[in-house]
């Protein structure tokens, strides 16, 4: 890790919703193999020991009393990172899909000539071994293909929650974050904000605890709802970034102190 690394504070957001069974295993993973990443665990509105089980791993846990959704409690932690005063934030899924082993080379991507706002693992890039099934893998595909046409960058892997963002991207999506099925709408938020994507290969393991809440009978209608929300977000009208953008030159960082925003309310640090 260089030196300019090592100043940074950094932030592995996790969120979880009835994980207990992974939730505590994810939080040691993150501490061996990327220990200077600092952990919060956004329990969005558990029945179960979710919230024990990260704390007893010495993770911080942000509790949501009813659930929110991935993009509610996605949106949590980015709000707890720009409050704390992070420079770097990931979110590594609670349920133990996500290799933490890949944050560090996730974070010298992010870091290499400055050419990325936020880094994604993707799993088909290369021939990583990753396999869904086909009418996930069908969707997926073509998810890539519009964003890839939109953005004018090629995407690869748009529905991977595995990523890491730079403080731009922590202002950006602690302020505006979509909340259904959030990880292609973000790619397109990060577009409209000139913000730069980058992806790099990871192997990612089968789901270890509970079950995806995207199921086969469902996919036709999340494919139908997620083209839907990216044709939307083409023209809705985004948020005034903290530090106005609108004439600053591609790739020039959001001036230090910006203002903070606090967390939801309805998100109570414990």
């Amino acid at each position: 890790m260089s030196a300019q690394q090592s100043d940074l504070r950094k932030l592995a957001i996790v969120p979880a919703y009835n994980e207990e069974g992974m939730v505590g295993r994810v939080v040691r993973d993150i501490n061996r193999h990327a220990p200077d990443f600092d952990v919060v665990v956004v329990d969005d509105g558990s029945t179960d020991r979710t919230a024990a089980e990260a704390r007893a791993e010495g993770a911080t846990v942000i509790s949501h009393p009813f659930n929110l959704g991935i993009g509610g409690a996605v949106q949590s932690g980015f709000k707890y990172a720009l409050r704390e005063g992070y420079d770097v934030a990931a979110q590594v899924d609670g349920d133990g899909q996500h290799k933490s082993s890949y944050l560090p080379e996730l974070l010298a991507k992010l870091h290499t000539g400055g050419k990325a706002d936020m880094v994604c693992g993707s799993r088909f890039r290369g021939d990583p071994g990753y396999r869904v099934p086909l009418g996930r893998r069908a969707g997926n595909l073509i998810f890539a293909l519009v964003l890839t046409v939109l953005t004018r960058r090629r995407i690869t892997d748009p529905t991977s929650g595995f990523r890491i963002t730079n403080r731009r991207g922590i202002e950006l999506f602690a302020r505006d974050y979509p909340h259904d099925y959030p990880e292609v709408e973000a790619i397109l938020l990060l577009h409209a904000h000139r913000l730069r994507i980058h992806e790099v290969p990871v192997r990612m393991n089968a789901r270890g605890f509970g079950r995806s809440s995207i199921d086969y009978p469902r996919s036709a209608y999340y494919m139908a709802k997620v083209l839907l929300s990216i044709f939307v977000g083409l023209f809705r009208r985004r948020p005034t970034p903290l530090d106005s953008d609108a004439d600053r030159p591609e790739g020039e960082p959001v001036a230090a102190g910006a203002a903070a925003t606090d967390p939801d309310r309805a998100a109570q640090r414990t």
